[in-house]
């Protein structure tokens, strides 16, 4: 099934007590627009609100990407690629890197995860990873930051110099690398992702469903639907990228990935 009203760029599966969400734009290398945004979102509050739900899955169509962030393309044509207010505004990118619940979460990375498809890999609570997969933070390429958690998250996640290297330079690094430093749990070969998140699911789904819940928010902090001690980290980070998209390096960068070019940076 899909998720309602999102144009059928997000697809809903069940199996057993699991969830199983997928970006469903190969086309776009799973690319994420309004209706990514809205459909991953309202997935995930519906299966948050589902107590027969245990675990959530979260992969990307097709054997090449898992997900290459933001729509460059939808931005430089000055669409949005999330709602900006009501209760669906405050899920963040992707309609979840800030919307954390209780149940675990396992990202499926089948493909390359670049700038957004790091920071939802950031944002979720395992990752199993295809041997051609990728991680990396190219925002700066291409004139913005890596606002939707990728900035703290991958400092959190990764040894401090190499998270820094990885955000100033937006170089990835490969499947094999991640789970040498810990960012992933597994690597799998490209056609046993899904298979492999799923025998990860059911370990957990094995287990009383409260008190693996109940395990999440002490371990992430979550109070009311929220990580207070992130909140710090993602005000400066909202005061950031508001400075950041007024300046012409921001249009010029999706500009120049559009049209195929090498952006021309002024500094302004």
């Amino acid at each position: 099934m899909s998720a309602q009203g999102n144009e059928d760029a997000v697809k809903v599966s069940r199996q057993g007590h699991v969830v199983v969400i997928t970006i469903n734009r190969p086309e776009a290398r799973n690319a994420v627009n309004m209706a990514v945004t809205t459909g991953i979102g309202d997935a995930l509050e519906a299966a948050d609100k589902d107590r027969d739900v245990r675990a959530i899955i979260i992969t990307g169509a097709g054997d090449q990407a898992f997900c290459a962030g933001a729509d460059l393309r939808a931005l430089s044509r000055g669409e949005r690629l999330g709602p900006t207010d009501g209760p669906r505004a405050t899920r963040g990118f992707a309609g979840f890197v800030s919307f954390p619940i209780a149940k675990p979460i396992i990202a499926a990375v089948n493909g390359f995860a670049l700038g957004g498809g790091t920071e939802i890999a950031l944002a979720s609570d395992l990752v199993v990873a295809s041997e051609t997969a990728s991680f990396g933070l190219p925002e700066v390429k291409r004139g913005i930051m890596a606002a939707a958690g990728g900035a703290f998250r991958l400092l959190d996640q990764l040894p401090r110099k190499l998270a820094m290297e990885m955000v100033l330079t937006g170089e990835p690094i490969t499947a094999r690398r991640a789970l040498e430093l810990g960012l992933v749990n597994a690597v799998v070969p490209q056609d046993q992702v899904l298979h492999a998140a799923l025998a990860l699911a059911a370990k957990i789904t094995a287990n009383a469903p409260l008190a693996v819940q109940a395990s999440k928010r002490v371990a992430l902090g979550i109070v009311s639907g929220e990580i207070p001690s992130e909140q710090t980290a993602w005000e400066l980070t909202r005061q950031e990228i508001r400075r950041l998209m007024e300046s012409a390096d921001a249009k010029e960068g999706p500009r120049a990935f559009a049209e195929k070019r090498t952006p021309v940076w002024r500094g302004e």
